[in-house]
């Protein structure tokens, strides 16, 4: 591309049409060769157009607030499902607690995205036919199948919602690393709607108490159960309409958060060595250890989705090589520990599970740490590394789906 750019710096159309092709790689290749560009009203222009930053904050159309709005209340009440039909709680929230968000935000991203009408009814089908899944399953809370297929849907949920955030280019590299990107965003600015909504919640049960008023009760069942919901929706409308809010906060915390949590991770084997701590026979610690890996291949997955905008230093590259090789090893532990279990006591439900997530994430931080290695070795940027994620997300989905679906009807309830 940079080489068409040169050609075509003169033609406006042609420019425009590279512009549409790839946005990101023309900006980067654009910036690559600004120094190089003699200045002319063109250059310039675009120059302009690539990097220009507001401050200002944007609250979009009344109608986008409109939506907005409308789409929070729904989800409120979905929350309060329980409350208005006498369902127990116990049944319904640990079955549906994905369907009071992921639906919202499926919905918002169809819309702006103005998907068609065959894509719209692949996203219905596959709602309705979660719900009415989960919610058919016998009620037996202590079932090991129960559990993964509600521990799983979320995923399957959050696969429909990154299905419509694609489209209509679902199979464009770039836009499933956006969709990543847009995760770690939201992440962040919903952290901050959270703190400052519990600093104004305290506020306002002290005033109230000094007048001798108890409003806990009500505010946390009509109030904070509204509230909550509407977090990550507003968390969505903010960072798509101001981009720059914390587009630049994500990837500083995923650069400060990298060597800290190698640091930690290192620390934490040798720890575990002494401690006399097992994930052979502790199934407590053997779970504590898949949730750590999970936490740490989400920070190298979310540093390297903001890597194709901004050009990652060889040290930063080296932390992520590093961070990624440890990861491996936990994650050998982890495997290791879950064959140890099967081979002493047999197959469950939960040792399959867990066996294939490991084996998954495993094969992909290969491929990863190998396309960062690479990358360092022809002093590129790892953009092979960034590929290979988002080739494999839909991996994640479909093993999302075999347990969800799958299970019960293998294994019963």
């Amino acid at each position: 591309m940079k080489d068409q750019i040169i050609i075509n710096l003169n033609d406006p159309g042609k420019l425009e049409r590279l512009y549409r092709t790839n946005k990101t790689k023309f900006r980067n290749e654009f910036n690559a060769l600004s120094q190089d560009l003699k200045e002319g009203t063109l250059a310039n222009f675009w120059n302009e157009r690539l990097n220009y930053q507001s401050d200002e904050i944007k609250w979009g159309e009344g109608k986008d607030l409109l939506f907005i709005i409308i789409a929070s209340l729904c989800a409120g009440l979905i929350a309060k499902i329980p409350a208005f039909t006498g369902l127990e709680e116990d049944f319904f929230y640990p079955r549906n607690i994905g369907f009071i968000i992921f639906p919202m935000l499926t919905a918002y991203f169809a819309w702006k995205n103005n998907i068609s009408i065959r894509k719209i009814f692949i996203i219905i089908g596959t709602l309705l036919t979660g719900v009415i899944f989960i919610n058919s399953l016998p009620n037996v809370p202590e079932s090991d199948t129960l559990i993964l297929a509600c521990v799983h849907l979320p995923v399957l949920l959050w696969g429909v919602l990154g299905f419509a955030f694609v489209s209509p280019n679902y199979k464009h590299l770039e836009k499933r690393l956006g969709f990543l990107k847009y995760n770690g965003d939201l992440l962040v600015i919903s952290a901050l709607i959270c703190i400052a909504g519990g600093i104004l919640t305290g506020i306002t049960i002290g005033l109230f108490s000094l007048l001798g008023i108890s409003i806990e009760e009500f505010y946390f069942e009509y109030i904070v159960i509204f509230a909550l919901p509407a977090v990550p929706i507003l968390g969505t409308y903010l960072t798509q309409t101001n981009p720059h809010l914390v587009g630049k906060v994500s990837p500083v915390i995923a650069r400060i958060f990298s060597p800290l949590v190698l640091v930690m991770l290192v620390i934490y084997l040798v720890a575990m060595v002494y401690s006399g701590k097992d994930p052979y026979n502790d199934r407590e610690f053997l779970l504590l250890f898949n949730a750590l890996l999970i936490g740490v291949m989400a920070i190298i997955f979310f540093s390297l989705a903001g890597s194709s905008e901004t050009q990652k230093s060889k040290p930063e590259i080296f932390i992520l090589i590093l961070l990624s090789i440890v990861t491996i090893l936990v994650n050998g532990i982890a495997l290791s520990a879950i064959l140890f279990r099967i081979s002493e006591w047999g197959i469950t439900p939960n040792r399959i599970a867990v066996l294939g997530a490991n084996l998954l994430i495993l094969i992909n931080l290969i491929l990863v740490t190998a396309k960062l290695l690479q990358a360092t070795s022809n002093n590129s940027n790892p953009a092979g590394a960034e590929n290979v994620i988002a080739r494999y997300l839909p991996i994640y989905i479909i093993w999302a789906i075999i347990v969800t679906f799958g299970f019960p009807l293998i294994f019963g309830i």
